[in-house]
């Protein structure tokens, strides 16, 4: 059904560069036969380009502004079906009004993963777009659009379930927050009783760190060894999963959508110990395979680590997949579904 809808459609696609997730939603779409046009979403895809962009803006304007209007002749002679934007911090407004213009007949589409607290500049363009999603369900009531969780995709699904484990909790992630307090509490925690843990905090870059080092009082006792300055490559992130019982999802304080991390495990068949207490409501919550953490009073229960991954709902199963997030933002929104979770 999605290739029926997608075939031989043009999309352009704008969203921000992130551990190649843009990669990944672009490959899935072209195999559903759409042809697609990705631009990133940023002028560069830099630290420092990324930092100015959140703090002021502004100082981009001009570069901006050509850079959109390059897209934009770039973009004319083609017939464009669908403009999908992932995230959107970046796109003027300008440029979503002349591209409207530009085709008349083009949908357009929107998705957040990240909070609008972030990205609030996203929210006076909604109205813009044609079908509006986003992965945190207090953002969709206030916001009045559809609410639609993340996914994972299909290389986590082939992940063995045979290999033996080499890790009885795993942690990939990058480091902010209070994310390296909770996992080297727990996994100290862990150890003294017996199991194995595996931690990889990565940072964009020394500066990054330094500057929070200095500002940001959960990075106090954050030790530069512990860092890696290098992003996982997914083969290596499979192998890991593989390796591992448990993952660890770490969400930030000031989010409640479900992070990329709750839909690896699921996809991978791995049970999950998080902190985001959102995922209670959700109905593949099963007690067997996710245990829920309070990041103020960190105590697991031990038990959880020796009781067999359940299996669950094969419907549910696909939904949470690549796939059905697409059928999702281009088909079938489903919001009378997905809406029962907020």
């Amino acid at each position: 059904m999605i290739t029926n809808q997608l075939q031989n459609k043009n999309i352009l696609y704008l969203s921000v560069r992130t551990f190649n997730l843009e990669e990944q939603i672009k490959s899935k779409l072209e195999e559903f036969g759409a042809k697609v046009y990705f631009y990133d979403e940023r002028i560069k895809d830099t630290n420092l380009t990324k930092a100015i962009i959140r703090v002021k803006k502004d100082l981009y304007g001009r570069k901006i502004t050509k850079y959109y209007e390059k897209i934009l002749a770039e973009t004319k002679t083609v017939n464009f079906d669908y403009l999908l934007v992932v995230r959107g911090e970046v796109i003027p407004e300008f440029f979503l009004k002349e591209f409207k213009k530009n085709h008349p007949n083009c949908t357009f589409i929107f998705y957040n993963w990240d909070s609008f607290k972030n990205t609030n500049n996203t929210t006076t363009m909604l109205h813009l777009y044609d079908r509006k999603f986003t992965f945190d369900p207090e953002d969709a009531k206030s916001y009045n659009i559809c609410f639609r969780p993340l996914y994972y995709i299909d290389e986590y699904a082939k992940i063995s379930q045979q290999k033996s484990k080499k890790y009885d909790l795993l942690f990939l992630g990058t480091a902010h927050s209070d994310r390296y307090v909770i996992s080297s509490k727990l996994k100290k925690y862990l150890e003294k009783n017996g199991k194995v843990a595996f931690c990889y905090y990565f940072m964009h870059s020394k500066w990054v760190y330094y500057y929070k080092k200095r500002f940001d009082k959960t990075f106090e006792h954050f030790e530069l060894s512990k860092l890696s300055f290098k992003s996982l490559s997914l083969k290596e992130m499979i192998q890991l999963y593989e390796e591992s019982n448990v993952i660890l999802d770490i969400n930030h304080p000031n989010q409640k959508g479900l992070t990329m991390r709750t839909f690896e495990s699921i996809g991978a068949k791995r049970k999950l110990i998080t902190t985001n207490k959102e995922i209670l409501k959700f109905g593949f919550y099963n007690p067997s395979n996710i245990y829920y953490i309070d990041r103020d009073n960190l105590e697991v229960d031990l038990s959880f680590f020796d009781k067999p991954y359940e299996q669950i709902d094969e419907n549910v199963y696909q939904k949470l997949s690549i796939s059905g997030w697409i059928y999702n933002l281009f088909i079938n929104d489903e919001n009378d579904y997905w809406k029962n979770f907020i």
